[in-house]
């Protein structure tokens, strides 16, 4: 932590209205606007693009990112040119921006996944005398980044996550007991925890993260652009990533347009490129319709559907799509388009990936390799083009080499239950 740490001012933007506020701590819309369904902006001071060199790790992006105060142990992701998977597509200017753990190019996330940049921008975004719990929902990956970044810097919070998900709370040792996990049963998703999460939620002694209404949430994931753009020094003409809910290609294009702002990047002509592992496929069939609203996914369909996937993290029945400046807005604005693929796609890529690059994937970001690949093949993508892979998760294999231990659920309980009883069972904890 930097005691002598100055924040960069900021005002937050209503994105449906326009409409300009003073951040009020933890506000995730404008109360000015009677709640419209609408994502709220960060709107910065400092309106150059400048890493900084006296901040460490994510915290040199700190100029566009809406924190208090820096934590321990943050990490960047990394851009490097591609050699080997781009010859393999037949790409000139393919940037691969990883995020996870590969000491060889300088990769040092240590829980193998982007969601550290929202774990390290959400946690710096609250005070620190915040008395309040931090209540965080999660299919995994973010379970495991919040819990080691919470642990690390002694903040209180309880995990909500799928039972059938908690493999993915491996860590290197102990965590530290401010981390609570509850887990719902086997058979239940990610949506089942946010449930659960939102119930607990209820009780003024404790908060809910707020997703992709949390602006520091998506600047987190947004410093994924910065790391390629300042390797580039331009957008990138394509954008690909693997979503559940969508967020992080939401972060990119919000900060492509401050890039643009900026004016010494180009204009931002980016075009996001989103994928998902099917059968769970609820944004791609939700945008291939035309329409804003979301699909109907029927509630046990969408649970099956998740069951059935690799890329479990990429299973979101309540991502926000059709919101003012969601996901439907970005696709459109962006000329952008939507991909699927299958495990056997996953499995196929996750080997040739670590052939032809030399460390491993997780399954989600296999999901974006497939769709890199997909395009390429029907020639939405141009070989000399500039062309970015968010890569957001990988390189398990030699960090858990390094040893590893479990967290157990320290409950586990049926999201249907009342509010007033999870309350209860979950304050017992601290």
């Amino acid at each position: 932590m930097n005691l002598k740490f100055k924040p960069t001012p900021y005002r937050l933007m209503n994105v449906s209205t326009g409409r300009v506020f003073d951040d009020r701590g933890w506000d995730l819309s404008d109360p000015q606007e009677g709640g419209n369904p609408s994502l709220v902006r960060a709107v910065y001071e400092q309106k150059t693009f400048n890493p900084r060199n006296d901040l460490k790790g994510l915290y040199r992006y700190a100029d566009w990112m809406p924190i208090r105060r820096t934590l321990k142990r943050s990490a960047a992701p990394v851009t490097y040119k591609s050699k080997g998977l781009a010859k393999h597509l037949g790409l000139n200017n393919l940037y691969i921006t990883f995020s996870g753990y590969n000491p060889r190019i300088g990769a040092k996330m240590t829980t193998c996944s982007f969601k550290e940049t929202e774990a390290f921008s959400v946690c710096a975004r609250m005070d620190r005398r915040e008395s309040r719990v931090l209540v965080v929902q999660s299919a995994g990956n973010t379970a495991r980044a919040f819990a080691q970044v919470c642990s690390d810097n002694e903040i209180p919070v309880v995990i909500c996550i799928p039972g059938d998900n908690l493999h993915d709370l491996w860590f290197h040792k102990k965590l530290h007991r401010c981390v609570k996990v509850v887990a719902v049963p086997h058979g239940c998703d990610y949506y089942d925890a946010i449930t659960l999460g939102e119930k607990l939620a209820q009780d003024t002694r404790f908060f809910l993260e707020g997703g992709a209404k949390n602006v520091a949430r998506r600047d987190g994931m947004g410093t994924t652009l910065l790391s390629c753009v300042e390797k580039t020094g331009r957008i990138p003409d394509a954008y690909f990533q693997a979503v559940g809910s969508g967020t992080g290609a939401i972060a990119a294009w919000e900060n492509a347009e401050r890039l643009a702002a900026d004016g010494r990047f180009g204009e931002n002509k980016m075009r996001v490129y989103v994928a998902q592992n099917a059968p769970f496929s609820l944004i791609h069939d939700s945008w291939k319709s035309g329409k804003r609203d979301l699909a109907v996914l029927d509630p046990m369909e969408g649970r099956r559907s998740a069951e059935l996937i690799l890329a479990k993290v990429l299973a979101n029945r309540k991502p926000p799509y059709g919101i003012a400046g969601g996901l439907f807005d970005v696709l459109s604005a962006s000329g952008g388009d939507t991909f699927t693929c299958t495990n056997d796609d996953i499995m196929y890529w996750l080997l040739q990936f670590r052939n032809l690059e030399g460390y491993d994937l997780l399954p989600a970001p296999c999901a974006a390799v497939a769709a890199l690949a997909q395009a390429v093949q029907d020639g939405k993508v141009g070989a000399d083009e500039c062309i970015m892979l968010n890569c957001t998760g990988g390189g398990f294999l030699a960090s858990m080499a390094k040893g590893y231990v479990f967290k157990e659920p320290d409950l586990v309980m049926d999201p249907e239950l009342p509010a007033e009883e999870i309350i209860a069972a979950v304050s017992s904890l601290f």
